[in-house]
C-alpha cells in the first residue's frame, strides 16, 4: 500500500533565527516613530518607566503565552484553538478570526505609513525635505500624503516588497531577511546616535529622557504607557502565535520572548538617544507627537553638518524597522489562508495582498479623494486604526489570557514551557501563569475602555 507522506512544515532553522525573526515583528515603525513622540508628549523619562513596569506586568508574559500556544498546536491562529480548546469550546478561535481581521486592517493603514518613510529616503536623497524651518517640512508632507498617485504608489511599493519575501516562505523569506535586517538596524541606530551625542546641547536631551519627574506621572500617562507595551509587542492579533508554530521544540520560549523584550526596548531607547539629543540641540519642541519624525526630524537633521546623509540614514532604519513587522503582519492570514484552507503558499499570499490593497486603498486616500467618507468622525485611515488597535487586539488579547489562565491550565503550561520537562523555570512558569490569568486581562480591558472612551 503507498504511504502519504504529510509535507514538513515550514520553521525557523536556529535559535538566532527564532530570536531576529521575533523581535523584527516587535520591531517596528513604533519604536522609531510612536515610541519617541509617546515619549516625548508624556514626559520622557517618567512615561519610560512606566512603560517598563506595563511591560513586565502584560507584554511580556502575554507575549510567552500566546508564543507558547502556537508552539503547541502548530498550525495557524484559528486551528490552533479549535485544536486546544475542549471538546464543545469551539467558539475560541473567535479569538484567531479576530487576529485575522485586526491583521488585515493594521496593515490597511500601516502599509501606507511605512510608504511614507520609504518615499523619504529618496526625498532625503534629492534634497527635497533638507530644511530646517517645520512649516516647509510639514508642507512637504502634505504634499505627499494629499496627493492620490504618490499615497497609492508608496503602497504598492510597500507590499510588494513584503509580498516577495513572504512567497519565500518562512525560512528562506522572513528568516532569512530578518537576520540581516536587525544588525543593520542596531548599526544605523548606533551611527545616529554617536551624531547626534556630540552637537552642543546634547545632555539635555539626554535627562529628558533618562531623568524621571515623577510628578509627570498621570492616569493619562500610565494608561498610554499600557497601550503601548501591549501594542508595540505585536500582541492580541495572532502574529506571536503564528511566529510560536513555527519555534523549534527546544526553543526556551521565556528566554526568547525575554530577549526580544530586551532588545525592542534597546531599539526604542537607542531612537530616543538619536532623536531628542539633536532635537533639544536645535531648539525643537520634543512633545511634537506623531509629526516628530516627519516634520521635525527632517529639520533637525538639516540643521547639522551632513544633515542630508544622515537624515538618510535616518529614513533607511526606519524603513528597515518596517519590514519586520509588515512580514509578520502578512505573515499571519497567509498562514491561516495557506494551512486552513489549503491554498499554495504563493496564492495564498497574493489573496492576502489583494485584500490589504483593496482595504488599503481608502487608507491611503483619506487626505485627499476619501476624506469625506467618515464613520463615527472618523477617516478609513482613522477607522481602521481605531478598530484594530482599541478593539480587535484587546479583545483578542483577553481572549488569549482567559484561555490559557483559564483553560488551558497550569499544569499544561508548566509542562509547555519547561519543554517537557527539560527546563527547571517552574517558579517563572508560575508567576507567567498567575500575571496572565488575573493581571494582564484586568489591565487590557482597561486599555480596552479606555480606548472606547468608557473610562
Amino acid at each position: 500500500m503507498k504511504t502519504t507522506l504529510r509535507p514538513v512544515r515550514d520553521g525557523f532553522t536556529s535559535p538566532f533565527g527564532v530570536l531576529v525573526a521575533t523581535l523584527g515583528s516587535a520591531v517596528g515603525l513604533g519604536n522609531i516613530w510612536k515610541f519617541p513622540s509617546l515619549t516625548g508628549t508624556n514626559g520622557g523619562a517618567s512615561f519610560l518607566l512606566v512603560y517598563l513596569a506595563a511591560t513586565m506586568l502584560v507584554g511580556l508574559p502575554v507575549m510567552i503565552a500566546e508564543t507558547m500556544l502556537g508552539r503547541t498546536a502548530r498550525a495557524d491562529a484559528v486551528t490552533t484553538f479549535e485544536k486546544l480548546a475542549p471538546r464543545g469550546q469551539g467558539w475560541w478561535k473567535i479569538a484567531g478570526w479576530m487576529g485575522f481581521a485586526g491583521s488585515l486592517l493594521i496593515l490597511a493603514f500601516y502599509s501606507e505609513v511605512a510608504g511614507w518613510v520609504y518615499a523619504y529616503i529618496f526625498k532625503s536623497l534629492a534634497g527635497e525635505i533638507a530644511t530646517t524651518d517645520p512649516a516647509v517640512a510639514r508642507a512637504a508632507f502634505g504634499g505627499m500624503v494629499s496627493s492620490p498617485v504618490q499615497a497609492l504608489f508608496w503602497q504598492w511599493v510597500v507590499m510588494a516588497v513584503t509580498g516577495s519575501i513572504i512567497m519565500l516562505g518562512v525560512a528562506r523569506g522572513i528568516e532569512a531577511v530578518t537576520r540581516r535586517l536587525m544588525p543593520l538596524l542596531f548599526g544605523l541606530l548606533l551611527v545616529l546616535c554617536v551624531r547626534s551625542l556630540t552637537l552642543p546641547g546634547a545632555m539635555q536631551g539626554l535627562v529628558f529622557l533618562f531623568r524621571p519627574d515623577f510628578s509627570k506621572i498621570t492616569p493619562v500617562v500610565a494608561l498610554t504607557a499600557l497601550g503601548l507595551a501591549f501594542f508595540k509587542l505585536s500582541l492580541g492579533m495572532g502574529v506571536m502565535l503564528t511566529y510560536g508554530s513555527y519555534f523549534r521544540d527546544t526553543q526556551n520560549i521565556p528566554a526568547t520572548a525575554t530577549r526580544v523584550m530586551m532588545a525592542d526596548l534597546a531599539v526604542s531607547l537607542l531612537a530616543g538617544i538619536a532623536i531628542f539629543p539633536a532635537v533639544f540641540s536645535f531648539g525643537f519642541e520634543p512633545a511634537a507627537g506623531p509629526s516628530l519624525v516627519f516634520m521635525i526630524v527632517p529639520a533637525v537633521f538639516a540643521a547639522m553638518p551632513g544633515g542630508r546623509v544622515f537624515m538618510t540614514i535616518f529614513f533607511v532604519l526606519t524603513a528597515v524597522a518596517s519590514v519586520g513587522a509588515m512580514l509578520s503582519l502578512l505573515e499571519m492570514p497567509v498562514a491561516l489562508l495557506s494551512e486552513r484552507y489549503g491554498l499554495g503558499r504563493s496564492k495564498a499570499a497574493a489573496w492576502a495582498i489583494a485584500a490589504v490593497l483593496l482595504m488599503g486603498a481608502p487608507a491611503a486616500l483619506s487626505q485627499s479623494l476619501t476624506a469625506h467618507l467618515t464613520l463615527f468622525g472618523l477617516n478609513p485611515f482613522d477607522l481602521f486604526d481605531f478598530l484594530s488597535s482599541n478593539v480587535l487586539l484587546p479583545l483578542g488579547g483577553i481572549m488569549i489570557c482567559l484561555f490559557v489562565g483559564w483553560v488551558f491550565g497550569l499544569p499544561q503550561l508548566e509542562l509547555r514551557l519547561s519543554n517537557e520537562g527539560r527546563l527547571a523555570n517552574a517558579g517563572l512558569v508560575r508567576v507567567v501563569f498567575l500575571l496572565v490569568r488575573y493581571v494582564a486581562p484586568l489591565l487590557i480591558a482597561i486599555v480596552l475602555l479606555n480606548g472606547l472612551n468608557l473610562f
